[in-house]
């Protein structure tokens, strides 16, 4: 899976935000319920307008592989190159794909460190 991850750089921002507001899961790119309340990944101006905190702006790069849920070592290998260059990254494992998220201003850089590490996977594949 590594070697055919094929990342893409989805142009828009994004925020992780969290609200008891469960009508707004609707118009976010993703939502996980929590015991706490509602998490969102939602577009920076849409949070925005809703007085969300924006501060730490995410860009989404799609792991355009299709991932299997049951597969081992993605998920690793892309946290891990990532951390190697001190890139943070959230990653959302979907039915399709996975996605990473990451501070807009290392987007950059990462989808360069993902882009090697396809070239050449790390895990032993």
């Amino acid at each position: 899976m590594i070697s055919g991850m094929s990342p893409r750089l989805d142009p828009a921002e994004y925020v992780f935000c969290a609200t008891d507001d469960v009508a707004l899961a609707s118009r976010a790119r993703g939502w996980f319920r929590e015991d706490e309340g509602v998490s969102l990944i939602v577009e920076r101006e849409a949070a925005a307008t809703r007085g969300f905190d924006v501060s730490l702006p995410m860009k989404r790069i799609v792991l355009e592989v299709h991932s299997a849920l049951d597969g081992v070592g993605l998920t690793a290998a892309v946290a891990s190159a990532l951390a190697a260059e001190g890139i943070p990254c959230n990653v959302v494992a979907a039915f399709r794909h996975d996605h990473v998220f990451v501070p807009s201003e290392r987007a950059g850089r990462a989808m360069e460190v993902l882009d090697a590490l396809a070239i050449s996977p790390r895990c032993g594949e």
